[in-house]
């Protein structure tokens, strides 16, 4: 499913106009975008966290030239589901 599928059935659903539903949904990712940035985590109850979590410093190596990289303590942004959100996922789709 893509953004552009979200706005369809959203707005066929709630008998919006598509520009609207469009603008409220890029507006929701922008303020979750800017909040992680922010450096807060995004809650969302029965849904789940956008959450910022800390990589540690780890050795790799550039295989091409054989040699260590040393890969410096990082930040990412992660999303974790809540409980209910996960078990809706298992108990409805079938295993592949």
């Amino acid at each position: 499913m893509t953004k552009a599928d979200i706005v369809t059935n959203v707005s066929e659903q709630l008998g919006m106009d598509k520009a609207d539903v469009q603008a409220t949904l890029e507006k929701f990712m922008k303020e979750v975008k800017t909040a992680l940035e922010n450096g807060e985590n995004v809650y969302l109850r029965g849904f789940g966290s956008f959450i910022i979590k800390t990589r540690a410093s780890k050795t790799g190596r550039n295989i091409s030239k054989n040699v260590a990289v040393q890969i410096p303590a990082h930040n990412i942004p992660a999303f974790k589901p809540a409980k209910i959100f996960v078990e809706g996922v298992k108990s409805k789709v079938p295993v592949a």
